[in-house]
């Protein structure tokens, strides 16, 4: 069965690391939110005469955020709909909180949770320390507001519950603050091939 694979959690979490050496492994079409949207945003946010590297202001959240979703889901959709596997990565941290968004989403292609297996694996780290340090080692200029704005940043790290409709077999917590060795992987394929 077509699988539909959410890496989803924090910036800095480490989502589209570990979701690369998913996809090294395993395959499917590697879907990352922040690749996807950026040719667009920068474009936007430079017409705008607003920071092409900004992904975190007002501006941008009002004009790029919910463009970044709707491009990434449509993109995994269509993989759907041509039965192949579709891996996600993207923070979805309003999406987490709306019980339908998935079961709407999916209803796109006339799928339902029933024909297509999801996984969710919400990557989170133990300590604001650790999401703040591996921000800061990045280097992303993507993370600049970040780091410079951290007490305004920093609520956005707390744990969120996914609240779509799906077997509770479906969803994992992965603490990511370990380096992806070959007996995480096998963890992570157990989960997600079940």
């Amino acid at each position: 069965m077509r699988k539909l694979i959410f890496f989803i959690g924090p910036a800095g979490a480490g989502k589209t690391t570990l979701a690369k050496a998913w996809v090294r492994r395993h395959g499917g079409a590697f879907l990352d939110m922040d690749t996807l949207l950026r040719p667009a945003a920068e474009a936007i946010m430079t017409l705008a005469g607003q920071d092409p590297s900004d992904r975190d202001s007002p501006f941008y959240k009002a004009h790029c955020r919910d463009l970044g979703y709707r491009i990434t889901m449509d993109a995994a959709l269509e993989q759907l709909s041509v039965a192949q596997d579709a891996v996600v990565i993207g923070p979805f941290t309003r999406e987490q909180g709306e019980p339908l968004w998935l079961e709407g989403e999916l209803a796109r292609i006339g799928a339902t949770v029933h024909d297509v297996t999801v996984r969710v694996i919400y990557v989170y780290l133990p300590s604001e320390e650790a999401y703040k340090e591996r921000i800061r080692v990045s280097g992303s200029a993507l993370d600049v507001w970040k780091l410079d704005n951290w007490p305004q940043f920093r609520p956005a790290l707390q744990r969120r519950e996914v609240s779509w409709h799906i077997a509770p077999s479906s969803l994992i917590y992965w603490d990511n603050s370990q380096p992806v060795s070959e007996a995480r992987e096998a963890e992570l394929a157990l989960f997600i091939l079940a």
